[in-house]
């Protein structure tokens, strides 16, 4: 067996079990609140709510998969993973009120944040070594197309079929992903002698977050903070500048410039270092907030989308590798499961607090501001990273 091949059968199957299960929630999220209006009557401030507590069951869900993960087992987390998210799923079909769909919403989050954290560990667990940031790239990339396909096919049932059928759609796109994962081997865990048994029974905060992975944690939640801006109101700034359809193409570009930078970049980040992506991830982000704060036509918006996607999008999964490198191999679902916290942090809450300071700024003024923390984020990053990147290489490649 070849111990440097990446695409192997168990990390396709990973791979396309995380596309399915992303591809449900941003499906889902475009038609949510509609569809609480529509059938609940719902008011505005409810139908944000049915659709952002999704976020609140998938942080909960990620932390508590970090602590237990190791002693169930990463392949029984999956499956018990998907086993829920079926069954939640399923909940959307026989939700007769608000109370009941924002319970449902909350518990599918929860459900979501178990697959998510199991995909990301075992993913990261038969990438190999040499090849960690560049496999963790093309896994990521899963989540990146369901970005760009699930709303798409979201908005698309909604004008030709009814929400029922959306439902039963994602209640069969988690049953596929629940067969496939039976085919899925992953190899087992070697706990030594230095780990104490302590370790896995007590009930301290190490136990559900990796102190290794917070300081790059720290840096992806500043980061997808400040995305969170883009995913959440582009739509609302596109109507303001009447580029609406424009914007309709706007994360079809993000994916685009993702998807073609990514084979690149992962290499870069094994054979380099991380520093190698960040810094210029930092630059090209911020390049691209600024440039969407001063779009005045559908060229310009778009290419401040393959901006945004050159920079953040690289910066998330190398973030990612950044995070599971530093960790040892039986706590690899903790240091997952931090990022996936950090990151979910920062999409989930960034909308809700950002929406009391754009009636002050402006969506313009905002893209600028947050185009200024991103750059301001370099220091951070030096100081919580990027100055022991070459330490930490070393030893990394001293132990291997």
């Amino acid at each position: 067996m070849n111990s440097s091949r990446l695409w192997t059968k168990d990390f396709i199957i990973v791979s396309g079990i995380n596309f399915l299960i992303n591809l449900v929630f941003y499906l889902l999220i475009v038609i949510i609140g509609e569809y609480a209006v529509d059938q609940f009557h719902a008011s505005t401030s409810q139908a944000g709510l049915v659709t952002g507590i999704f976020i609140i069951g998938s942080l909960i869900g990620r932390l508590f998969t970090g602590r237990f993960i190791e002693s169930l087992g990463r392949r029984k987390t999956l499956f018990i993973g998907l086993v829920f998210f079926i069954l939640t799923t399923m909940l959307y079909l026989i939700s007769s009120n608000i109370g009941i769909m924002l319970t449902t919403r909350l518990l599918h989050g929860v459900a979501a944040g178990i697959v998510g954290t199991a995909t990301g560990t075992v993913a990261a667990q038969i990438i190999p070594a040499a090849r960690k940031a560049e496999g963790i790239g093309y896994f990521s990339m899963s989540t990146t197309l369901a970005t760009a396909v699930g709303p798409f096919v979201g908005l698309y049932m909604t004008q030709h079929t009814t929400f029922q059928m959306i439902f039963v759609f994602s209640v069969v796109l988690g049953i596929i992903s629940f067969i496939t994962s039976l085919f899925v081997y992953v190899p087992a865990v070697t706990i030594t002698a230095k780990q104490p048994t302590s370790e896995t029974k007590s009930f301290k905060l190490s136990n559900f977050i990796e102190p290794k992975a917070v300081p790059i944690a720290i840096i992806t939640l500043v980061i997808s903070f400040c995305y969170s801006s883009v995913l959440s109101f582009i739509k609302f700034y596109a109507n303001e500048i009447n580029l609406v359809s424009a914007a309709s193409f706007f994360f079809l570009v993000y994916s685009v410039a993702v998807l073609f930078s990514r084979p690149f970049t992962g290499r870069l980040m094994d054979s380099k270092g991380a520093n190698y992506i960040m810094y210029p991830g930092f630059f090209i982000l911020a390049g691209g907030m600024v440039l969407l704060s001063s779009v005045n036509s559908g060229l310009m918006l778009l290419m401040a989308g393959a901006l945004i996607g050159l920079g953040f999008g690289n910066m998330q999964s190398s973030t990612q590798a950044i995070a599971v490198k530093l960790t040892p191999p039986h706590r690899m679902g903790l240091a997952t499961s931090t990022f996936f916290i950090a990151l979910d942090a920062g999409l989930g809450f960034g909308p809700y607090i950002l929406g009391f300071i754009i009636p002050g700024t402006g969506y313009r003024s905002l893209y600028v501001i947050l185009g200024i923390v991103v750059l301001l984020s370099t220091v951070l990053y030096y100081f919580l990273h990027g100055k022991k990147e070459r330490g930490i290489r070393a030893n990394l490649n001293t132990a291997a």
